[in-house]
């Protein structure tokens, strides 16, 4: 033990100040500390209370004789104190427990202005079934307020118990006993401990020929001792620990008690006449008998260090208060000692060049890990200096995850040391902690070392969750500029990194049926992801197989099977055709092969009008020329090398043309082909039932414009209802036979056609400059059926054709002027009647404001009987018996409803000569407008004047 090493970690305070003040007038029997201040009992009764810096605070008189015991609590504020008063009787004992509350103080006397603490309980510790004896031993311990449990020990190794609220009286006595020796030095209780394990509760008593324990419970009775050892200790030579263990101090060593027995001893020589424990520390004031000297030592016992050691007078008490030592001396003298700051003691060791014991101090006291991170640092830059670079490292890497990095790397790569890099970098990924950069030089100085073991361990190692402990692309890219590609693609489909995976196996290894494999057998999102981004590779190589795969993606073929029927739903969670569209731009013809077989799969896409538009851009586009796949497959077509190859054989001139003739022929019979395909798109994705197609008009016009697709751009106009685009269209061609069977079929007003058409059909016959008097005669034929134009116009518009006699029009001008006489006729008799009419009515209305009007109707026309009086007459000739009309004498029952009838008609046509829309919508439908306007004339509805205009008239 005299082999441990001894530091200074402790230091004295209040150096040369440091005494018991002279207030403090009797011997010291008693000493407690807690609550921020040291309590001090004499043996003339008073208790004295000190500071921090060890002045008197203040005193009063606890006990009339002395003050033997004292214990300052620490959850309250009360001070128990064992004492000898004023003995009332022979047979009462002296012997009194106090209980002072400190926070309660009064005044002693009414002329004193001394103040001391309010006494709430005072208790004779001996009774009758308590016997006096003496008092060895004091400890009181706080259960949960007000109760206290106060163990009293004695010679005669008996242990008095007190328990309860001592205030209030509310208390339970009971007795321990030890041993029942006759030699009372060795049966009296030199020491108690008590030890809280949860619920239970246990008290240490120590003889100095025994140690015990008692097992308490809530009956007294039901309470057992059992005893721990045979040999005990002296009076002072006892003490806890932090860990509720007993310490006993013997002559040879000191000891450890657990509630199971003896633990660890320590031999520490010498009499021990005070123990103590102070933060881990243990306390021990040794007795040298060689030159009659004690010795004050502080053990450190994790580090088997001794923390500081002073030669000091005859000690009487020690106490632990305010994070210092105080030891009191015989001579009233003190002596306070205090630990020294983390930094002053590693700062001490380290100019010791002591690392291991700094390292072991700062882990013993439970330092934070940062200030154990910079021990461990100095010691490896110690060990580096003396180039002992392996123990070095093995400090540095107890550092990772306070010690940058870098700090550590840039020393080794100086050193050139790899192996040991290595170790460092590989335990850095291990704890999660490694960046990019550390990654990638770790898997370059296994490249360097060309360890292969050690670089399939760490690309293969993962934690426990399944992912790995690197940064995965960085990896995947080191191992890819090392050419380890098959580490590389490991690492990329562990990690799910698809696009790095296949990057590898088209990029760098050009295994392009593997790479097909494996987005087979990825999810459909992830295959999308990863065919938009390598599609362009697979289909130069493996056209056939990825358009199959992409089919795959976007109907139902792949996930059918796993989610049941399809529904609209689950058709707009597919992959949409339209996502691929850039991976075929330099191979067209796979495009429409990919786009054919999707739309003949899935007739109800979400995306189907840009795929119609696609489709209908690569059939009619003559700029997009490229041969069909038919072609391809014969060797003509697809693949620019093949066709290179071809050409560079040697052939003769004739050979070439004519290859270039079958080459010429072909490529027209493909056009033909797409233009076809085309037009069936037109058609088949607009169905009759749908007012829009399924592609984008607009541009289905313009394609077919650009590409002179007249097929498709008639088809277009006519469903369109652009009859006037549809006839330009033949005029534009001079198909005459083709216009007049278009006009035959779009210009029946009957069907629904537009009559108009045939107006514009003469106009471009009269334009023509040339002689087309059979097609001019039948477009007269229908106009004259439909009665589209006047004669006039016609007449008016075919005169500008040189080309055209008069013998084309003669016999329509005949029948038309015919026909005209005979509506002049009619209309001339219409006149007649209408002015006969006219001419009879305004006779009457005269002859009814001139001439009075007779009566002779005898019966009523209402009831037929005879009219008598009272009678109404009305001026239409009608006659009424005045109770046969009732209310209503103003209006006739007989003409009334037919006067009415008129009304509401010139109201309604009043109305509608407000409804201009209306009115123009007839004179546009009307093939004769002027007949409209004439009857708006004729009913009086246009030539009625506004008030507004009377008035200003």
């Amino acid at each position: 033990m005299y082999q441990w090493r001894k530091f200074e970690f402790f230091e004295e305070k209040l150096a040369g100040k440091c005494a018991i003040p002279e207030e403090v007038e009797g011997k010291i029997e008693c000493c407690s500390s807690g609550r921020g201040k040291v309590v001090i009992g004499c043996d003339d009764g008073t208790v004295s209370f000190l500071d921090r810096g060890l002045n008197f605070s203040y005193g009063f008189q606890a006990h009339s004789s002395s003050a033997l015991f004292l214990q300052q609590l620490k959850q309250r504020n009360y001070l128990v104190t064992i004492g000898e008063d004023q003995q009332i009787t022979p047979q009462q004992s002296a012997m009194c427990l106090k209980v002072f509350d400190l926070d309660r103080m009064q005044s002693e006397g009414s002329s004193s202005s001394t103040t001391s603490p309010d006494c709430i309980g005072i208790l004779r510790i001996f009774t009758n079934q308590f016997p006096e004896a003496k008092i060895t031993s004091f400890l009181v311990l706080e259960e949960a307020p007000p109760i206290l449990l106060i163990a009293i020990g004695l010679d005669n190794g008996s242990i008095y118990c007190i328990k309860g609220d001592i205030a209030r009286e509310r208390i339970t006595r009971f007795k321990l006993q030890v041993e029942n020796l006759s030699d009372k030095s060795q049966s009296s209780v030199t020491g108690l401990g008590f030890r809280v394990d949860g619920q239970a509760l246990q008290l240490f008593a120590v003889t100095p020929s025994s140690v015990s324990l008692f097992i308490l419970q809530n009956q007294p009775s039901n309470t057992r001792r059992q005893t721990l050892d045979q040999i005990g200790s002296n009076v002072n030579g006892v003490a806890m620990s932090d860990r509720s263990e007993l310490i006993i101090g013997r002559p040879e060593a000191v000891y450890f008690y657990e509630v199971d027995g003896r633990g660890p001893c320590w031999a520490f020589e010498g009499e021990k006449k005070f123990l103590g424990w102070f933060r881990g520390y243990l306390l021990c004031v040794i007795a040298d008998q060689r030159n009659s000297s004690n010795t004050f030592n502080i053990y450190d016992l994790k580090n088997r260090l001794i923390a500081h050691s002073l030669v000091v007078k005859e000690v009487s008490h020690m106490l632990c208060e305010w994070g210092n030592i105080i030891l009191i001396m015989a001579d009233k003298s003190a002596l306070c000692i205090g630990e020294k700051d983390m930094e002053s003691k590693l700062d001490m060791l380290f100019k010791k060049n002591l690392y291991t014991v700094a390292i072991n101090l700062v882990q013993s006291q439970q330092a934070d890990a940062a200030a154990t991170a910079e021990v461990l640092r100095k010691y490896g830059d110690h060990l580096y200096s003396k180039q002992d670079y392996d123990e070095a490292m093995a400090q540095y890497i107890h550092t990772i995850g306070h010690l940058e990095p870098s700090y550590v790397i840039q020393k080794f790569l100086d050193a050139q040391r790899i192996y040991n890099l290595t170790n460092y970098l590989e335990k850095l990924h291990e704890k999660g902690l490694a960046s990019k950069d550390h990654t990638t030089l770790l898997l370059n100085c296994y490249t360097k070392l060309k360890d292969v073991d050690k670089l399939n361990v760490f690309i293969k190692s993962e934690d426990g969750i399944g992912e790995h402990k690197f940064d995965v692309e960085t990896a995947i890219r080191v191992c890819r500029a090392t050419n380890y590609h098959e580490h590389a693609m490991y690492v990329a489909k562990k990690a799910g990194k698809h696009e790095w995976y296949l990057k590898i196996l088209l990029e760098d290894l050009g295994r392009y049926e593997e790479a097909l494999q494996y987005i087979s057998s990825l999810e459909p999102s992830q295959a999308g992801a990863t065919v938009e981004e390598y599609g362009k590779i697979l289909i130069e190589h493996k056209p056939v197989e990825t358009i199959e795969i992409l089919i795959r993606l976007c109907t139902e073929d792949g996930e059918s099977s796993k989610r049941g029927a399809a529904n609209g739903a689950y058709l707009t969670m597919l992959p949409s055709p339209v996502d691929f569209l850039n991976i075929f731009i330099h191979h067209l013809p796979w495009l429409m092969d990919f786009l054919e077989k999707y739309t003949n799969k899935v007739k109800d896409s979400p995306a189907q009008v840009e795929i119609h538009n696609t489709l209908l851009e690569l059939y009619l586009s003559n700029d997009l020329s490229f041969p069909s796949l038919s072609q391809a497959s014969n060797g003509e077509g697809l693949n620019p090398r093949a066709r290179s190859g071809a050409a560079a054989t040697s052939r003769s001139q004739s050979n070439g043309k004519l290859f270039a003739d079958t080459k010429d022929s072909n490529k027209e019979k493909d056009r033909l082909e797409k233009q076809e395909k085309g037009l069936r798109l037109l058609k088949s994705a607009w169905p009759s039932d749908l007012e829009h197609p399924l592609y984008d008009v607009d541009l289905a016009i313009i394609l077919c414009e650009m590409n002179a697709f007249k097929e498709g751009l008639l088809y277009l106009y006519e469903k369109l209802k652009l009859y006037k685009e549809v006839i330009a269209c033949y005029m534009q061609a001079h198909d005459h036979g083709g216009l007049i069977a278009c006009c035959k079929r779009l210009g029946d007003s009957g069907k629904g056609g537009d009559p108009t058409l045939w107006a514009d059909l003469l106009k471009y016959f009269g334009e023509l400059g040339e002689d087309c008097s059979k097609e001019v005669k039948e477009v007269l034929t229908y106009i004259e059926r439909d009665d589209i134009l006047p004669p006039i116009i016609v007449l008016q518009t075919l005169s500008r054709n040189p080309c055209l006699t008069l013998s084309v029009i003669k016999d329509y001008i005949a029948r038309k002027l015919e026909q005209e006489s005979k509506l002049i006729e009619e209309d001339r008799r219409a006149i007649e009647k209408y002015q006969e009419t006219t001419s009879a009515m305004r006779n009457e209305i005269q002859d009814l404001r001139t001439n009075a009007r007779i009566f002779q109707l005898s019966k009523c026309t209402a009831c037929t009987f005879t009219l008598d009086l009272p009678a109404v007459h009305f001026m239409c000739i009608h006659s009424f018996h005045q109770r046969c009309l009732g209310d209503n004498e103003k209006e006739c029952p007989v003409c009334a409803p037919e006067y009415k009838s008129v009304l509401e008609t010139k109201r309604s046509l009043e109305q509608n000569s407000k409804d201009q829309d209306r009115f123009f919508q007839q004179v546009k439908s009307s093939k004769d407008g002027f007949s409209v306007i004439a009857e708006y004339f004729g009913k009086g509805v246009i030539s009625k004047t506004t008030n507004g205009t009377t008035g200003a008239s």
